[in-house]
Protein backbone atom coordinates (compact mmCIF):
# COMPACT_ATOMS: atom_id res chain seq x y z
CA UNK A 1 0.00 0.00 0.00
CA UNK A 2 1.06 3.57 -0.74
CA UNK A 3 1.73 6.39 1.87
CA UNK A 4 -1.45 8.84 2.24
CA UNK A 5 -0.53 12.75 3.61
CA UNK A 6 -2.94 15.03 4.86
CA UNK A 7 -3.22 17.70 7.73
CA UNK A 8 -4.56 17.39 11.49
CA UNK A 9 -5.90 20.55 12.94
CA UNK A 10 -4.34 21.15 16.57
CA UNK A 11 -4.36 23.84 18.60
CA UNK A 12 -5.74 26.35 15.98
CA UNK A 13 -2.87 25.37 13.06
CA UNK A 14 -2.65 22.25 10.74
CA UNK A 15 0.19 19.78 11.16
CA UNK A 16 1.37 18.04 8.09
CA UNK A 17 1.58 14.24 8.84
CA UNK A 18 2.61 11.35 5.67
CA UNK A 19 1.28 7.54 7.04
CA UNK A 20 2.56 4.42 5.50
CA UNK A 21 0.48 1.18 6.50
CA UNK A 22 2.33 -1.97 7.21
CA UNK A 23 2.80 -3.97 9.78
CA UNK A 24 4.04 -2.19 13.39
CA UNK A 25 5.77 -1.30 15.86
CA UNK A 26 4.54 1.65 13.91
CA UNK A 27 8.39 3.86 12.62
CA UNK A 28 7.62 7.55 13.64
CA UNK A 29 10.12 9.93 12.72
CA UNK A 30 10.70 13.24 14.76
CA UNK A 31 12.71 15.69 12.70
CA UNK A 32 15.11 18.37 14.20
CA UNK A 33 15.19 22.43 15.01
CA UNK A 34 14.04 23.88 11.63
CA UNK A 35 14.00 20.66 9.70
CA UNK A 36 10.97 18.26 8.57
CA UNK A 37 9.87 15.13 7.13
CA UNK A 38 11.36 15.66 3.05
CA UNK A 39 14.64 15.22 5.06
CA UNK A 40 17.13 12.44 3.71
CA UNK A 41 16.83 10.45 7.05
CA UNK A 42 12.94 10.36 6.79
CA UNK A 43 12.70 9.88 3.11
CA UNK A 44 15.14 6.87 3.45
CA UNK A 45 13.74 5.39 6.64
CA UNK A 46 10.01 5.47 4.55
CA UNK A 47 11.92 3.64 1.70
CA UNK A 48 13.42 0.84 3.58
CA UNK A 49 9.88 0.92 5.55
CA UNK A 50 7.74 0.30 2.44
CA UNK A 51 9.95 -2.08 1.01
CA UNK A 52 9.69 -4.42 4.05
CA UNK A 53 5.95 -3.45 5.22
CA UNK A 54 6.59 -1.43 8.15
CA UNK A 55 4.06 1.20 9.06
CA UNK A 56 5.70 4.41 9.32
CA UNK A 57 4.45 8.07 10.29
CA UNK A 58 6.31 11.17 9.15
CA UNK A 59 5.45 14.79 10.55
CA UNK A 60 6.02 18.31 10.44
CA UNK A 61 5.91 20.59 13.90
CA UNK A 62 3.83 23.66 14.08
CA UNK A 63 6.15 25.90 11.88
CA UNK A 64 8.09 23.33 10.27
CA UNK A 65 7.89 22.26 7.31
CA UNK A 66 4.52 22.54 4.61
CA UNK A 67 2.65 22.72 8.46
CA UNK A 68 1.08 26.00 9.09
CA UNK A 69 1.99 28.44 11.94
CA UNK A 70 5.04 30.73 12.91
CA UNK A 71 8.19 29.07 13.62
CA UNK A 72 8.83 31.38 16.34
CA UNK A 73 5.86 30.73 18.29
CA UNK A 74 6.91 27.29 18.62
CA UNK A 75 8.68 25.93 22.19
CA UNK A 76 9.87 22.15 22.90
CA UNK A 77 6.59 21.73 24.51
CA UNK A 78 4.19 22.86 21.96
CA UNK A 79 5.82 20.92 19.12
CA UNK A 80 6.38 17.59 21.82
CA UNK A 81 2.41 18.14 22.09
CA UNK A 82 1.96 18.79 17.95
CA UNK A 83 3.91 14.99 17.49
CA UNK A 84 1.62 13.61 20.36
CA UNK A 85 -1.15 14.94 18.62
CA UNK A 86 -0.52 13.38 15.48
CA UNK A 87 0.63 10.04 16.59
CA UNK A 88 -3.04 9.56 18.60
CA UNK A 89 -4.59 10.41 15.50
CA UNK A 90 -2.68 8.60 13.09
CA UNK A 91 -1.11 5.42 14.62
CA UNK A 92 -2.64 2.54 16.96
CA UNK A 93 -0.56 0.14 18.88
CA UNK A 94 3.05 0.34 20.02
CA UNK A 95 5.94 2.93 18.08
CA UNK A 96 9.58 2.51 17.55
CA UNK A 97 9.94 6.68 17.63
CA UNK A 98 13.21 8.23 15.60
CA UNK A 99 14.18 11.83 16.69
CA UNK A 100 17.07 13.57 14.95
CA UNK A 101 18.46 16.08 17.01
CA UNK A 102 15.69 18.26 18.52
CA UNK A 103 13.50 15.41 17.57
CA UNK A 104 15.86 13.21 19.95
CA UNK A 105 14.69 15.42 22.84
CA UNK A 106 11.01 15.26 21.81
CA UNK A 107 11.26 11.52 21.62
CA UNK A 108 12.63 11.00 24.89
CA UNK A 109 9.67 13.20 26.05
CA UNK A 110 7.34 11.03 24.39
CA UNK A 111 8.50 7.99 25.58
CA UNK A 112 8.56 9.47 29.20
CA UNK A 113 4.73 10.34 28.63
CA UNK A 114 3.52 7.49 26.96
CA UNK A 115 5.41 4.75 28.45
CA UNK A 116 3.00 1.91 27.45
CA UNK A 117 3.40 2.51 23.87
CA UNK A 118 6.57 3.30 22.72
CA UNK A 119 8.35 0.25 22.18
CA UNK A 120 11.74 1.79 21.47
CA UNK A 121 13.33 5.05 20.62
CA UNK A 122 16.31 5.66 17.97
CA UNK A 123 18.46 8.97 18.71
CA UNK A 124 20.97 10.43 16.03
CA UNK A 125 22.44 13.21 17.28
CA UNK A 126 19.46 13.88 20.12
CA UNK A 127 20.09 17.14 21.62
CA UNK A 128 18.01 16.94 24.87
CA UNK A 129 18.20 20.25 27.15
CA UNK A 130 20.19 22.33 24.04
CA UNK A 131 18.13 25.71 24.85
CA UNK A 132 19.55 25.56 28.18
CA UNK A 133 23.28 24.03 28.33
CA UNK A 134 23.85 25.03 24.37
CA UNK A 135 22.12 27.86 23.17
CA UNK A 136 21.73 29.89 26.61
CA UNK A 137 25.14 29.23 28.61
CA UNK A 138 26.74 30.32 25.15
CA UNK A 139 25.18 33.53 24.99
CA UNK A 140 27.26 36.56 25.47
CA UNK A 141 26.09 38.89 28.15
CA UNK A 142 24.95 41.48 24.86
CA UNK A 143 23.32 38.80 23.18
CA UNK A 144 21.12 37.78 27.29
CA UNK A 145 20.54 41.41 27.13
CA UNK A 146 19.71 41.65 22.88
CA UNK A 147 16.96 38.74 24.15
CA UNK A 148 15.45 40.18 27.61
CA UNK A 149 14.86 43.76 25.58
CA UNK A 150 13.80 42.62 21.94
CA UNK A 151 12.27 38.89 23.31
CA UNK A 152 14.65 37.04 21.00
CA UNK A 153 17.82 36.49 19.51
CA UNK A 154 19.63 35.75 16.16
CA UNK A 155 22.55 33.32 15.62
CA UNK A 156 24.57 32.32 12.31
CA UNK A 157 23.52 28.62 10.98
CA UNK A 158 26.25 26.21 9.36
CA UNK A 159 22.86 24.81 7.60
CA UNK A 160 21.50 27.92 5.66
CA UNK A 161 22.39 31.57 4.75
CA UNK A 162 19.79 33.12 7.25
CA UNK A 163 20.70 32.99 11.03
CA UNK A 164 18.31 31.06 13.18
CA UNK A 165 15.87 33.16 15.35
CA UNK A 166 15.80 31.70 18.90
CA UNK A 167 12.85 33.17 21.55
CA UNK A 168 12.71 33.91 25.16
CA UNK A 169 10.14 31.32 25.63
CA UNK A 170 11.88 28.93 23.86
CA UNK A 171 14.38 29.28 25.78
CA UNK A 172 12.02 29.47 29.08
CA UNK A 173 9.65 26.31 28.17
CA UNK A 174 13.39 24.42 27.27
CA UNK A 175 13.97 25.13 31.14
CA UNK A 176 10.82 23.31 32.27
CA UNK A 177 11.39 20.48 29.41
CA UNK A 178 15.07 19.55 30.80
CA UNK A 179 15.88 16.13 31.35
CA UNK A 180 19.75 15.53 31.73
CA UNK A 181 19.23 16.88 35.50
CA UNK A 182 17.85 14.35 36.68
CA UNK A 183 16.95 10.83 36.40
CA UNK A 184 15.01 10.66 32.68
CA UNK A 185 12.00 7.72 33.53
CA UNK A 186 12.13 6.12 29.94
CA UNK A 187 12.49 2.40 30.32
CA UNK A 188 12.17 0.82 26.62
CA UNK A 189 15.02 0.27 25.04
CA UNK A 190 17.35 2.68 23.48
CA UNK A 191 19.92 3.67 20.98
CA UNK A 192 21.80 6.21 20.56
CA UNK A 193 24.05 7.56 17.19
CA UNK A 194 26.42 9.65 17.49
CA UNK A 195 29.16 11.82 15.11
CA UNK A 196 32.41 12.64 16.84
CA UNK A 197 32.50 15.54 14.81
CA UNK A 198 29.24 17.14 15.31
CA UNK A 199 29.63 20.76 15.66
CA UNK A 200 26.76 21.25 17.52
CA UNK A 201 25.97 18.46 20.40
CA UNK A 202 28.94 17.19 22.14
CA UNK A 203 29.75 13.45 22.20
CA UNK A 204 29.68 13.29 25.37
CA UNK A 205 25.95 14.09 25.91
CA UNK A 206 25.33 10.80 24.33
CA UNK A 207 26.85 9.30 27.50
CA UNK A 208 24.87 11.33 29.85
CA UNK A 209 22.25 10.54 28.53
CA UNK A 210 22.98 6.80 29.28
CA UNK A 211 23.94 7.53 33.12
CA UNK A 212 20.05 9.40 33.42
CA UNK A 213 18.23 6.63 31.08
CA UNK A 214 16.27 4.63 33.60
CA UNK A 215 16.47 1.55 30.68
CA UNK A 216 18.91 -1.12 31.15
CA UNK A 217 18.86 -1.58 27.33
CA UNK A 218 20.41 1.21 26.60
CA UNK A 219 23.62 1.27 23.58
CA UNK A 220 25.48 3.86 22.40
CA UNK A 221 27.14 3.96 18.67
CA UNK A 222 30.14 6.77 18.23
CA UNK A 223 31.07 7.56 14.72
CA UNK A 224 34.62 9.11 14.88
CA UNK A 225 34.23 10.88 11.29
CA UNK A 226 30.34 11.36 12.07
CA UNK A 227 28.90 15.09 11.85
CA UNK A 228 25.59 16.38 13.31
CA UNK A 229 23.08 15.63 10.33
CA UNK A 230 25.00 12.12 10.06
CA UNK A 231 23.14 11.76 6.27
CA UNK A 232 25.60 10.18 4.45
CA UNK A 233 25.08 6.94 2.68
CA UNK A 234 26.80 4.94 5.72
CA UNK A 235 25.14 7.15 8.12
CA UNK A 236 21.86 6.24 6.46
CA UNK A 237 22.49 2.76 5.98
CA UNK A 238 23.38 2.38 9.75
CA UNK A 239 20.58 4.04 10.92
CA UNK A 240 18.38 1.30 8.66
CA UNK A 241 20.28 -1.30 11.21
CA UNK A 242 19.75 0.10 14.00
CA UNK A 243 15.93 0.51 13.57
CA UNK A 244 15.95 -3.01 11.87
CA UNK A 245 17.47 -4.85 14.61
CA UNK A 246 14.75 -2.89 17.20
CA UNK A 247 11.89 -3.65 15.20
CA UNK A 248 13.24 -7.54 15.21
Amino acid sequence: MSETTGRLLHAGVELAWAHLPGRGPTIVFLPGFKSDMAGSKAVHLRDWAAANGFAMLRLDYAGHGTSSGAFEEGTIGSWAADARAVIKARTQGPLLLVGSSMGGWIGLLLARAMPGQVAGLVGIAAAPDFTQTLLWEGLSATERATLESDGFVERPSLYGEKPYRFTQALINDGRAQQLLNGPIAVTCPVRLLQGQRDPDVPWQTALRLTEQLASEDVEVTLIKNGDHRLSRPQDLDLLVRTVAALLR
